[in-house]
């Protein structure tokens, strides 16, 4: 199975990468841009039996390792 991991700061934390990407579009002519926020994206192939299953063991990892759970939320999607 494919999992795919969004990893993002919480929204009460400041973004400094996020304010640099911001202001680099807009000094490239994106003027529409009002905020940006950046995150990581992992995928993980996983031998499991069901989805469920799956989806434990990525919060599991992510809850232990791929995230910061005081200034980060993450978001777990499975694929069969």
């Amino acid at each position: 199975m494919l999992a795919k991991i969004h990893i993002t700061l919480k929204k009460d934390v400041l973004d400094p990468q996020g304010s640099v990407i911001a202001n680099s579009l807009k000094s490239l002519g994106f003027d529409n841009v009002n905020d940006v926020r950046q995150g990581k994206f992992i995928e993980l192939e996983i031998n499991s039996n069901s989805k469920e299953e799956a989806e434990k063991q990525c919060n599991d990892m992510c809850e232990k390792l791929l995230a910061n759970l005081v200034i980060e939320d993450y978001s777990v999607e499975i694929e069969s």
